[in-house]
């Protein structure tokens, strides 16, 4: 800590490690703190008052950035036309959300000449990860300050004790808090009962965005989604911003019991984490995309597309979407979006989401050929040339087997 700093920006969220991050910096480094809190659509409740929260616990300015819609149309829907699953189950919630927020405070840090950007990022974590290359990405010379790689205050224990020693007032307490992320997207828990995979969630007790399968109605909700070139753009024939439809599935999806994830996941430095992710609205986006692929997509296009979308999916949760790599595997999902037009109905029953049909100007589907009927457009005896032809490398490696053998 022999770096002296006149001004940093903190990315603040409120909670416990940015709210004891100002009174420790300005303790050990006697530098003016601007707080920098984003709205990614967690809600007002978790905005509410912090500004006030901020100045009071000794920062010297609070921006409040409103960044939901950029998030959502730079962020979550190139991410949904790519098709991108962590690990097959995580929708990114938490990955994506930081690029946009680093980027506002780069712009910001450069704005109020910032010394240095701070954040409360742990050492174990990945958001560590995706704030530092999008702030390197933007600002590659600008001192990046993370206290949680360094400082006495290494436990939430000791955090809290520090925030009660000086008067940093929490919304938590020690015996009932998980640590949380929420926006629009998500939200996510981790931390106390679900540290261990073999402790079983109690949901009525986590859910915040919906309620358990068992709890949904018993009656189905049908919701049909229609798509232009990959984006999302009405809901039951409304047309809507991509923010508004995300905030309208996630109503639909949170009462049926739609987008509850419970996985151990690899970070990427290497450890596995067990958390409990809600994406209700998310979940039913990406189940009415990739319905809509299926029809308007070409077998091969469609295939390598799935096998593009795990190395994307890598990429956004590794904090890498300021690379050369992510803009070239953009412009090829967006190639491959430009006949994914159409209507998407799906039938939402406790936590199941089930087609209900779909239409598309550029479907790939044929009744006529795929029939089962008498059809004058397929000649099935051709098909006898094609399988000689494609099962030509077994039938020589039986041939040979069969000579060794002898």
């Amino acid at each position: 800590m022999e770096q002296k700093f006149n001004k940093v920006v903190l990315a603040y969220s409120g909670g416990l490690d940015t709210s004891v991050i100002i009174p420790w910096l300005k303790e050990h480094y006697g530098c003016e703190v601007i707080a920098v809190a984003a709205n990614v659509g967690q809600g007002m409740g978790e905005l509410e008052g912090l500004e006030e929260k901020a100045i009071k616990t000794g920062a010297s300015k609070c921006y409040i950035e409103d960044l939901t819609e950029e998030f959502v149309n730079d962020f979550i829907v190139p991410t949904v036309k790519a098709g991108a699953v962590y690990e097959g189950k995580y929708l990114l919630g938490t990955s994506f959300a930081r690029p946009v927020i680093a980027k506002r405070l780069v712009e910001i840090a450069k704005k109020e000449g910032a010394d240095a950007i701070v954040h409360g990022c742990t050492g174990k974590g990945n958001d560590q990860v995706r704030f530092e290359l999008t702030i390197k990405a933007f600002a590659p010379n600008m001192p990046i300050i993370a206290p949680w790689r360094f400082w006495e205050l290494n436990s939430r224990e000791k955090e809290i004790a520090y925030a009660e020693e000086h008067n940093v007032p929490l919304k938590i307490n020690r015996e009932t808090n998980y640590s949380k992320d929420k926006n629009l997207w998500h939200l996510s828990h981790e931390g106390l009962d679900l540290e261990d995979p073999a402790n079983e969630p109690d949901y009525d007790k986590i859910l915040e965005m919906g309620v358990s399968p068992e709890k949904a109605p018993d009656k189905p909700t049908y919701v049909t989604i229609s798509f232009e070139k990959g984006v999302p753009v009405s809901i039951d024939g409304q047309k809507m911003k991509p923010v508004d439809i995300v905030y309208k599935l996630n109503e639909l999806g949170g009462k049926n019991g739609i987008g509850i994830i419970d996985m151990v996941e690899n970070r990427l430095v290497g450890m596995k984490s067990r958390g409990v992710y809600e994406t209700p609205g998310g979940t039913i986006l990406y189940a009415a995309h990739q319905s809509l692929e299926e029809i308007t997509l070409d077998k091969e296009t469609q295939h390598y597309k799935m096998q593009m979308g795990i190395k994307y999916s890598e990429l956004v949760y590794n904090g890498q979407w300021y690379t050369p790599l992510m803009e070239a595997l953009n412009a090829f999902v967006d190639k491959t979006q430009e006949t994914v037009t159409g209507d998407v109905k799906l039938k939402l029953y406790k936590g199941n989401i089930m087609n209900a049909g779909m239409t598309s100007p550029h479907s790939l589907y044929s009744e006529e050929i795929a029939t089962f009927g008498e059809d004058h457009v397929y000649d099935q005896a051709d098909s006898a040339g094609f399988i000689n032809l494609f099962g030509l490398p077994i039938k020589v490696k039986a041939l040979l087997d069969e000579k060794k053998i002898k």
